[in-house]
């Protein structure tokens, strides 16, 4: 009786060494739900904005979305089994498009407004598939390409801000999803700025705020 005693407290002592480990009795391997491999993972991504603007002062002022390139780096930060963070360096093609009508010709108006975006992203790991990702982002304005059609002439002018008030930063609010395949990403967002485009109110161009979805593919290195 002693003996088997002994026996129950080593095993209640002894660490346990299964996860990840070949089971003997199938020689599969012993997977845990929902959690990370204790690994910091760097990757690259590419992918799509679709984008619009709100929040727009004058009811005149009404836009339709517009395609932009999203692309570049990401860092997966695992703090616990089902929690993390994952800071992002992107760069992103937001803006609009409008249509008017001048002396009776019909114009559209297309903006594309490059931008550095910076989130920081708290990451909700449930299953080994799926990560839910939330945080707030950081956006630095480059630069604005403003492109005008009327049929006949098409005008190409890229934006110069010596005479403008434009908030060049901005602080936004994004979230969205993680498809995790082994090495690959599929990652879906939306966000939106939570300041105007203006700085002091001064600037003559149309204020508004950005709004997108994003859909990327990603891969781990």
């Amino acid at each position: 009786m002693k003996k088997f005693y002994a026996l129950i407290g080593l095993l209640l002592i002894t660490p346990d060494y299964s996860y990840g480990q070949d089971n003997v009795v199938t020689g599969t391997k012993t997977k845990e739900i929902g959690s990370w491999n204790n690994s910091v993972y760097l990757g690259m991504k590419v992918g799509a904005n679709y984008s619009n603007v709100y929040d727009t002062d004058g009811d005149s002022f009404q836009t339709d979305a517009k395609f932009g390139l999203a692309a570049g780096l990401f860092v997966e930060i695992p703090i616990t089994k089902y929690f993390g963070v994952q800071p992002e360096l992107l760069f992103s093609q937001k803006g609009f498009k409008a249509e008017g009508n001048l002396l009776g010709s019909t114009y559209t108006v297309t903006r594309t407004s490059n931008f550095i975006d910076l989130p920081l992203l708290v990451a909700i790991k449930p299953s080994q598939v799926l990560t839910v990702l939330v945080g707030p982002q950081y956006s630095f304005l480059l630069s604005q390409n403003n492109k005008f059609d009327n049929g006949t002439t098409s005008i190409d002018q890229e934006e110069e801000f010596d005479n403008e008030n434009l908030r060049k930063n901005t602080l936004c609010f994004t979230g969205g999803i993680d498809i995790n395949l082994d090495k690959m990403v599929v990652s879906a967002r939306a966000g939106w700025d939570l300041f105007k485009n203006n700085g002091d109110g001064s600037t003559t161009t149309p204020q508004y705020k950005n709004v997108w979805t994003q859909l990327t593919l990603g891969f781990r290195l």
